[in-house]
């Protein structure tokens, strides 16, 4: 067993040394040489701006760092999607910051930039979370512009959201660090606060080509629209900064003097690590997907002093719930069992399936903890329902739709990480992406998709023989063992935890050792109060 576990565990490693590679390969964006010229000008990289703005030795976490991945190929890629997203902390108050990267296309905005950046605004909405736009920005990337600008979920977007932002009393500040042009222009102005850099930063509707080529009119960029004319004419930017550093300065300022937000009241005791070894996850957790664990010895190695009061212990036990402590925080855990069991009736029920009883009994847990104000975390790891005549006889379909009812309504804070499967409804019923969890992450280990590559591709074999059949062509064994072969494979690239988090499925890809932290800092920022019967307007620059 322990040569069983030596041999995971390397392989997991692996798993971590991929993921390290692939992180190392786009946190640089568009490469050091052009990190070199931004330095040259005075300017920082956007992790760089965002350390320099955070708390030094504070937790962070990262949203969508992989967004884009493998995207836009044809135009060079888009690592992160352009934009740098980070939960911190600033003058010791919980803030998300959004910092455009100008290395990759000059900050230009792509389709998934512009999701990415409402997905960072969805986080602070959610959580009335300050905001800070670290802005340098060529604008839309002009040969997608129509995938970009002009639908409901697209550019637009962002701004309305600045003005509801701004109704909800959400703190907003701009620092224009570099360009802000044509559209994007209405960011910083439509937040609280907008500063600006001397030499560097520049805001105009049109730049001096455009204004050029429309009217005629010949005028250079830091005289149409830098920081002097906006700070000191226009009176566009309330704060003007010769160094980047200043402007961040300011900004910790600004939070220093924020006023502090009353908790809301989710229960928190004096932290304590597992008693089991974290580091135990990765000989535990198996890296070949159709191996049974015991889910409940991930679970010790999650929560605090490693404890947890199951549930409905004996009941339903293809998904384990219960309530435990994570760095403090009080928290239910609804995690799916991988073990086969044996119920008392004689039946064997399968790992990782969610069956009638353990379906009825996650939505009562799920409802009580909404009943007691206690934050969810889902752990998945699911094949999906069960089927076959016994489930739909047994009302299947009834049980699970209360699993999914109870998700979708519960209004405490829920956080979603994938470990292994989340396949069909049960990503679903696990609080997937659709039901609004309020962080989720996915292990390296995670595959994500309607169903498993060796079913999907079966089901698409079936679908395309019968379509080849029907015109005619008859294929031969070998041809047929190859066509499923080229169908999965294809199929097969889709579950990967990096093409979920390129398209902004889920919010990024962890080391298994970094769940904790982010559960914790996930319930900190949702721990504010909202003030009720609360009326105001927003910020209306004139």
């Amino acid at each position: 067993m322990d040569l069983e576990k030596n041999k995971n565990e390397d392989k997991f490693k692996l798993l971590l040394s991929e993921l390290e590679k692939r992180f190392s390969s786009i946190k640089y964006g568009g490469g050091k040489e052009k990190l070199k010229k931004l330095e040259a000008k005075g300017k920082f990289g956007p992790r760089e701006r965002i350390k320099k703005l955070l708390d030094p030795e504070s937790d962070s976490i990262e949203i969508g760092a992989f967004a884009g991945d493998g995207m836009y190929k044809e135009y060079g890629g888009c690592p992160s999607g352009g934009v740098v997203v980070v939960i911190g902390k600033i003058s010791g108050r919980e803030a998300i910051v959004v910092a455009n990267d100008p290395t990759v296309k000059a900050g230009a905005w792509f389709p998934i930039t512009a999701k990415k950046n409402l997905r960072a605004q969805e986080i602070s909405i959610e959580n009335d979370l300050p905001i800070v736009y670290l802005v340098d920005s060529a604008g839309v990337f002009l040969p997608m512009q129509e995938e970009v600008f002009p639908d409901k979920e697209h550019f637009g977007r962002i701004f309305r959201n600045n003005a509801v932002m701004s109704s909800k009393g959400i703190p907003q500040i701009s620092a224009i660090l570099g360009s802000c042009v044509a559209g994007g222009a209405y960011l910083p102005v439509m937040s609280d606060e907008a500063m600006i850099v001397e030499g560097n930063g520049s805001i105009f509707l049109a730049g001096s080509y455009l204004v050029k080529a429309a009217i005629g009119e010949d005028i250079d960029n830091e005289t149409l629209g830098g920081a002097t004319t906006h700070s000191e004419i226009s009176g566009v930017t309330d704060y003007k900064f010769k160094t980047e550093d200043e402007c961040f300065a300011a900004i910790r300022d600004i939070f220093d003097k924020f006023s502090i937000p009353e908790s809301q009241g989710f229960s928190r005791e004096a932290p304590k690590p597992p008693k089991k070894d974290e580091k135990e996850i990765l000989s535990l957790f198996p890296v070949d997907r159709i191996k049974p664990y015991d889910m409940t010895e991930i679970i010790h190695r999650l929560v605090d002093d490693s404890k947890i009061t199951e549930y409905k212990k004996h009941y339903g036990q293809t998904i384990i719930c219960g309530v435990g402590r994570i760095d403090g925080w009080a928290v239910g855990i609804v995690a799916n069992q991988r073990l086969v069991r044996k119920t008392k009736k004689g039946e064997m029920q399968m790992g990782g399936v969610i069956y009638s009883d353990s379906a009825d009994k996650a939505a009562r847990f799920i409802m009580n903890c909404n009943q007691k104000g206690i934050p969810l975390v889902f752990l998945q790891d699911v094949s999906g329902f069960m089927v076959g005549s016994r489930a739909e006889h047994g009302g299947i379909i009834k049980d699970g739709a209360k699993m999914v009812n109870a998700v979708a309504n519960c209004q405490v804070p829920k956080f979603t990480f994938v470990l292994g499967n989340s396949y069909g409804a049960g990503n679903y019923a696990m609080c997937g992406k659709a039901y609004d969890p309020r962080l989720i992450y996915s292990w390296p280990t995670a595959k994500m998709a309607v169903m498993s590559g060796d079913s999907a591709g079966k089901t698409l074999l079936q679908i395309k023989m019968a379509s080849m059949k029907g015109s005619g062509k008859e294929i031969t064994k070998t041809e047929e063992k190859e066509l499923l072969k080229e169908i999965t494979d294809k199929y097969g690239n889709t579950l990967s935890p990096y093409y979920a988090a390129s398209k902004l499925w889920v919010d990024g890809v962890i080391d298994p050792l970094d769940t904790r932290k982010i559960v914790s800092t996930g319930i900190a920022i949702a721990n504010k109060k909202k003030e009720k019967d609360r009326f105001n307007v927003g910020v209306i620059q004139t």
